[in-house]
């Protein structure tokens, strides 16, 4: 025999109920005046906890919404500090970059006023060959401006290379470093002469170019003496730093020597170069 299902009231219903009997409770209060009694204590006992409920829910809502407002106004903090740091970084990259340019400018000036007697003309490198070493490479002015093949061009502290391609507004530049090019040079020291050979392995082993043919009866050469362009260069201006000697060896012949030579320029770091509007050429006639 089955057994009839057993009749369940619904929640809801439930609750509806007792919100009914609550009302009801509360009208008959308010209407008879009832302050005391089962009926109030009955009041006390549902309503009190559901006030704390109440009260309770409440307060953790505006405690989330005072963090959420709080976290609004810290993100939107955070946004301007932001922007505030993109501001600084750039105006700090800026005044970098003028700072940097300032020193190379006033490195120029001072290249400039130590060879007073060459006319010169600034340039900018903008482009070189592959590799780390600025051995050819392209500056921004050319014929227009009066750049000529074979006109000598110095930066830093000394000589850089010569010019030996020109354009309407650009122009090519052989440095000194490279295997192809020799200088006639000339010791300060004891004005005795050589010859200084490009070398871009030496400049990559020890950072340092070759001479040789130096003529040194006497032994007076020593490391550390300065090495300029000679009176005898057929195409450089005399008296150009080209460097400092960095080793000496006697040739096999027991008359004359050979060594490196640590150049006075940076051949990885040039931008800016002057070239010496005078040729050696005109400089002779």
């Amino acid at each position: 025999m089955k057994r009839k299902p057993k009749f369940v009231l619904p929640t809801k219903y439930i609750l509806l109920i007792l919100t009914c009997v609550c009302v009801l409770a509360m009208l008959l209060s308010f209407t008879l005046n009832i302050s005391g009694g089962p009926l109030n204590s009955a009041a006390g006992y549902v309503f009190i906890p559901m006030q704390r409920g109440i009260n309770a829910v409440g307060g953790w809502i505006s405690e989330k919404s005072d963090s959420l407002k709080q976290l609004n106004d810290v993100m939107k903090e955070n946004e301007e500090l932001k922007r505030k740091v993109d501001e600084l970084t750039t105006e700090l990259n800026t005044l970098t970059l003028e700072q940097y340019e300032l020193e190379n400018l006033r490195d120029l000036f001072e290249l400039d006023q130590k060879y007073p007697s060459y006319e010169k003309i600034a340039a900018n490198v903008i482009g070189k060959v592959s590799g780390n070493w600025f051995s050819n490479f392209t500056i921004d002015k050319g014929s227009n401006d009066g750049i000529e093949v074979d006109m000598n061009v110095i930066a830093g502290s000394g000589l850089v290379g010569i010019v030996t391609d020109v354009g309407p507004n650009y122009s090519t530049i052989s440095s000194i470093i490279n295997d192809t090019n020799k200088v006639s040079g000339m010791v300060t020291t004891t004005s005795d002469n050589l010859v200084v050979s490009g070398s871009l392995q030496s400049m990559s082993e020890r950072m340092v170019i070759e001479f040789s043919d130096l003529n040194d009866s006497d032994g007076e050469v020593a490391v550390g003496d300065p090495v300029v362009t000679s009176y005898i260069s057929d195409k450089y201006q005399q008296g150009i730093l080209i460097g400092y000697i960095s080793s000496i060896e006697m040739d096999s012949n027991n008359l004359t020597k050979s060594g490196t030579i640590t150049p006075a320029v940076d051949f990885e770091h040039i931008q800016e170069v002057l070239v010496i509007r005078n040729k050696k050429q005109q400089t002779k006639e």
